[in-house]
């Protein structure tokens, strides 16, 4: 298994007499298969809420959902399954799919619904799961809740009983630590949706939202074929510019495929940057867009930076491989022509769609509703530059709704999120 990695500016032209010129890099990075690689085992644990919320058609739902994905599972894929409410338990043990049906069994036994909602208990006890079958796999934790989690009381400055909130954000950073990565599964209505994006951005996974009972079975294959296609895990890019390019202070760096993420940046001791990326899949690629500014720099084809990939590689039980180091290149000329590329400006039109809605969630939030609207009709125009229809309309829907004085329903937040982080038409 390799790594691809290329790297385009959106004008690959600078102008040699200004003194600063900002230029967007998109960097691409995917996993390439050989004929003779084999195809990862994965080492699946389902985290799945089970309070009193989920009693009935929930449930079952999700139980049926569970019970399709481990038809899909071959026999050296593990799984396991932690069921949480007040209080966490593991349900199915970390083991091979060997008897399935056996697996089934005690899914039907013992998932009941009942009881509160403490995720982060779950969570911990899926990742102590997920550890116990890492060796030589690709170890994915799908969180499913429809609530919001505990976070005891706050009087004043002083936190009585556990802050379930910050303890999974912790737990999802701790993840990432260990090669785990967490995806999140909003049910109903009635999730913390800030909450559930940040644990899926920090746990390297992506977030889904099941609307409605029957749409489990969907969403859970939807992820699950994603995860059949990673290749590489663990995967950070490397950057380091040369003297004189510099990351711009603010947001510097975006995630813009297969969603869009701000990723966090850190400094090495030699003074190149380090984002983490997570897994790479072999059939779909992490698009990451990188704000430069470029100093004065001498007229010609110059290396303004270069850029590697350090990850992991299941297949050979290989850590922290580096792909081959690549120089990123511009065009310095006094004769300035702007040369366009096209595909970073698609680029940096959805990540232009994501912080438009952010700005008018910040907006909505603070009780400016007309500021609110501008941005979320400014998103849904954008959204129709990049050819995304569903999102244009969802983003629309939204700004007609408040301009129109209406509130929007915990539905409508949740698929204006959504429609701002991912591509919905696919």
């Amino acid at each position: 298994m390799k790594v691809k990695l290329l790297s385009v500016l959106n004008d690959t032209n600078v102008d040699a007499a200004q003194l600063t010129n900002q230029r967007q890099l998109e960097i691409s990075i995917s996993a390439i298969a050989d004929e003779l690689d084999p195809s990862l085992p994965l080492n699946l644990c389902l985290i799945l809420d089970r309070s009193g919320s989920m009693e009935g058609e929930p449930i079952n739902t999700v139980i049926q959902a569970v019970e399709q994905l481990i038809d899909q599972l071959k026999p050296d894929d593990r799984i396991s399954i932690v069921a949480f409410a007040g209080i966490a338990e593991v349900i199915v043990p970390n083991q091979l799919v060997q008897d399935p049906a056996s697996i089934k069994a005690m899914l039907h036994k013992k998932l009941k619904a009942g009881g509160g909602t403490i995720m982060a208990e779950g969570l911990s006890l899926g990742m102590a799961e997920l550890l116990k079958g890492t060796k030589g796999a690709v170890s994915q934790a799908f969180l499913l809740t429809d609530g919001h989690g505990d976070n005891g009381l706050k009087i004043w400055k002083w936190q009585i009983g556990p802050n379930d909130s910050k303890r999974c954000l912790q737990l999802a950073q701790k993840a990432t630590k260990v090669n785990l990565t967490v995806h999140t599964f909003g049910f109903g209505d009635d999730w913390n949706q800030d909450l559930l994006e940040k644990i899926a951005d920090a746990g390297g996974g992506t977030l889904a939202y099941i609307e409605h009972p029957q749409q489990a079975v969907d969403q859970f294959n939807r992820l699950f074929k994603r995860i059949q296609s990673v290749g590489l895990t663990n995967a950070y890019l490397l950057l380091s510019l040369v003297p004189g390019v510099r990351l711009a202070e603010l947001k510097p760096i975006a995630q813009v495929a297969p969603e869009t993420i701000e990723l966090n940046v850190e400094t090495e001791t030699n003074g190149s940057y380090v984002f983490r990326l997570g897994d790479l899949m072999k059939d779909v690629k992490r698009i990451v867009l990188a704000n430069l500014y470029l100093g004065k720099l001498p007229e010609g084809e110059q290396v303004i930076g270069h850029m590697q990939i350090r990850y992991d590689d299941p297949a050979i039980n290989q850590q922290g491989l580096l792909s081959p180091l690549m120089p990123i290149y511009a065009n310095i000329t006094n004769a300035y022509q702007p040369a366009l590329n096209p595909q970073v400006l698609q680029s940096i039109l959805v990540l232009a769609k994501y912080r438009q809605t952010q700005v008018a969630e910040a907006k909505l939030e603070q009780g400016d509703r007309t500021a609110a609207v501008t941005m979320l009709q400014t998103a849904a125009k954008t959204a129709l530059q990049i050819g995304d229809t569903q999102a244009a309309t969802v983003l629309q829907t939204s700004a007609t709704r408040l301009q129109a004085g209406a509130d929007l329903s915990e539905a409508e937040r949740k698929k204006t999120r959504l429609a701002s982080k991912t591509i919905l038409n696919e």
